[in-house]
């Protein structure tokens, strides 16, 4: 049987309950991976849906302050390097698309990020190898006075007050961004099912028939796992030596007069992001708590204390909201984008950990060209499932 349109579903019964005869692609979970996938897929003529157990967006990739680098990117391993500046390069692209498609605008500016030392060990803490791997992979840096970058900024030693400026480093707003994604899917004709968990798979002879939910099931030719944190939980028993697990992010959010800061911020792992509007976040922790999204007292005076020590302006008044959400950590901040090893048209795209937003659309590339048959821009191993 030819698969129908995905703007006209249809669904026969059969012993079983209710199958919905899908498109070319069912995409599972939609974040910033699945709606990125989603849209790759669409745009190379493929006809997707999207199954998304809660609201699409409204997970890790909402919950993300949206900076476009890894912090200290030359601490990552090459895979990460390579995913991270394809992407980057595709993004522009991508931003103006989307403004002009769905009239919503992502936010995406270059504003640079300011890396202040250590303080504890000021001459060989986070500067080691950075000048190095800013020149191999052609980043924009150079050591500049505090105050030259962030006037505001209070920042007691060293002596010099110096830092590392990455001028090239920018940031989107990550609900904007997803906003306009899944409206820019719904547009070009994908199906987005939303409220529809994923509690199993009928499999026969090495392939995917369908995909079970608490909503009917779901056929299609190609399936794509794209749950961030969910992802292991929904392959079960398929996950096989998949390392995927949640880990925990806090980040408060301040309102104060817009142009205080205009540039990112980080000094070890805690940073501030300046939005457009006045807003600033602060963030981030990393628990491992398991699925427990909760927010706790302990995170919100820690990173108020860091956040008021760098920037008095942001205080107890100026707070305005605190939340957490769940990263998909993986080995070495590396995702898994490959075919599943045992089912023939079972693919996963995830494990982003901390940087799904800055490697989405690169990865978006990479998944549908294996989906498709179509060749690389580079070598992919780094990314297959774990043997």
């Amino acid at each position: 049987m030819r698969n129908p349109s995905p703007l006209t579903w249809s669904r026969r019964c059969t012993t079983r309950g209710i199958i919905f005869l899908a498109a070319d692609v069912v995409v599972i979970g939609g974040g910033i991976i699945g709606l990125t996938s989603a849209h790759e897929l669409l745009r190379r003529g493929a006809r997707v849906s999207l199954l998304e157990r809660n609201c699409c967006g409204k997970e890790a990739s909402w919950a993300g302050g949206g900076i476009l680098s890894p912090l200290l990117p030359w601490n990552y391993p090459e895979p990460v390097t390579q995913l991270t500046q394809f992407s980057n390069r595709l993004l522009p692209g991508l931003i103006e698309i989307l403004r002009q498609e769905t009239g919503v605008d992502p936010e995406y500016q270059a504003c640079g990020m300011l890396v202040l030392p250590n303080l504890k060990n000021v001459q060989s803490a986070q500067y080691g190898g950075a000048e190095a791997w800013c020149a191999r992979n052609a980043f924009s840096m150079k050591k500049v006075r505090v105050e030259e970058i962030a006037p505001r900024l209070i920042f007691d030693e060293p002596a010099d007050k110096s830092a590392l400026w990455l001028s090239s480093v920018a940031q989107v707003r990550s609900p904007r961004l997803l906003q306009a994604l899944k409206r820019s899917v719904e547009l070009s004709g994908g199906v987005i099912m939303e409220h529809t968990k994923v509690t199993g798979w009928r499999l026969g002879r090495g392939r995917v028939e369908s995909v079970i939910t608490d909503r009917g099931e779901y056929t299609g030719v190609n399936y794509v796992v794209a749950a961030g944190a969910w992802s292991h939980e929904i392959l079960g028993e398929h996950a096989l030596k998949l390392d995927i697990h949640p880990v925990r992010g806090q980040m408060l959010l301040f309102k104060v007069a817009s142009g205080l800061l205009r540039t990112v911020v980080l000094q070890n792992d805690f940073y501030l992001i300046p939005r457009q509007d006045g807003y600033i976040l602060a963030g981030s922790t990393m628990e491992e708590v398991g699925f427990d999204k909760n927010i706790t007292a302990g995170a919100r005076k820690t990173l108020l204390e860091k956040a008021h020590k760098l920037l008095p302006s942001l205080t107890e008044k100026t707070l305005v909201s605190h939340w957490a959400g769940l990263r998909p950590g993986s080995p070495d901040n590396i995702p898994v984008i490959n075919r599943h090893p045992a089912i023939d048209n079972l693919y996963l795209n995830s494990g982003h950990y901390r940087y799904g937003v800055t490697m989405a659309l690169g990865s978006a590339h990479l998944l549908s060209n294996m989906v498709m048959n179509n060749p690389q821009p580079f070598d992919v191993t780094p990314y297959q499932w774990p043997a």
